[in-house]
């Protein structure tokens, strides 16, 4: 049986972020460069959005700056995380950035180390962690005992364990086989089912952007802009080459590259 399609039921929820006309540039060795020219883009509680976009577009500044590493220019970025997270955002990257001498238990606590949490508690929340990526059998390994799929999981937990409103994942299947990444992408929607978590989500990937999201936001250009926002009103599960998801992904690359693209083919840019 297929899941019912929830697109609408989440996007009718409050806005968790909202951009409105967001401008970057830097200015190095007196010159100017501009990275991101007005950007305009709303997420729902519990929405799935993917950005895609070629290298350099702005797609990775981005989510810096919804971290408050970087300070936009221009325009607002308000985030409005749901009431019942301990934090407003996590990220995750495209390598795990897992410490070389903590076990894995202790690698998904660390980011809860800094709380009034006592040590049984931080392990107690690692372990629920665990457990949602399937990995608690794994809690006293070393991460060099892990193939690349399990420490991006083992990446995955800690995020989660902070408990925070918004994910936000930067390519983190990207280094990864297709089969070692087709299975945590579907681990993703699970978890994500699961803990109805907001996730902003950057890809080079079309066919990723197109199988994991509710929306896919096109960027393009220099400075990068939105040249599309494209949602995917395809039933769950999903099937990979599918029509429908075929012709859309056709449809997002000719949104970033302004011509028309009707091959086969993963479109990777």
């Amino acid at each position: 049986m297929s899941e019912p399609n929830t697109i609408g039921a989440r996007t009718a929820s409050p806005a968790v972020i909202d951009i409105q006309g967001l401008n970057l540039s830097f200015d190095q060795d007196g010159r100017r460069t501009d990275v991101l020219r007005g950007l305009d883009l709303s997420i729902r509680h519990g929405e799935f959005v993917a950005i895609v976009g070629a290298s350099g577009v702005g797609k990775s500044t981005l989510l810096r700056v919804l971290m408050g590493l970087v300070q936009p220019s221009a325009g607002s970025v308000r985030v409005n995380p749901d009431p019942g997270a301990e934090r407003p955002m996590a990220l995750v990257f495209q390598d795990s950035r897992l410490l070389p001498w903590r076990s894995v238990c202790s690698n998904v606590s660390f980011g809860l180390e800094k709380s009034n949490m006592t040590r049984t508690e931080r392990r107690e929340r690692a372990m629920q962690a665990l457990g949602v990526v399937g990995l608690a059998d794994l809690a006293d390994r070393w991460p060099w005992q892990l193939s690349g799929g399990q420490r991006q999981r083992v990446s995955l937990a800690r995020a989660l364990a902070v408990r925070p409103s918004i994910l936000l994942m930067d390519e983190p299947f990207s280094a990864l086989d297709v089969s070692t990444r087709e299975g945590l992408q579907d681990e993703l929607i699970r978890i994500w089912r699961q803990t109805n978590r907001t996730i902003l989500f950057v890809t080079h990937d079309i066919d990723e952007a197109v199988y994991l999201a509710d929306r896919v936001v096109a960027l393009g250009g220099k400075p990068g802009e939105v040249r599309a926002m494209r949602s995917v009103d395809v039933e769950r599960p999903r099937k990979r080459g599918s029509v429908a998801l075929d012709d859309l992904a056709n449809d997002v690359k000719a949104d970033i590259f302004g011509e028309p693209a009707r091959s086969g083919g993963n479109w990777v840019i």
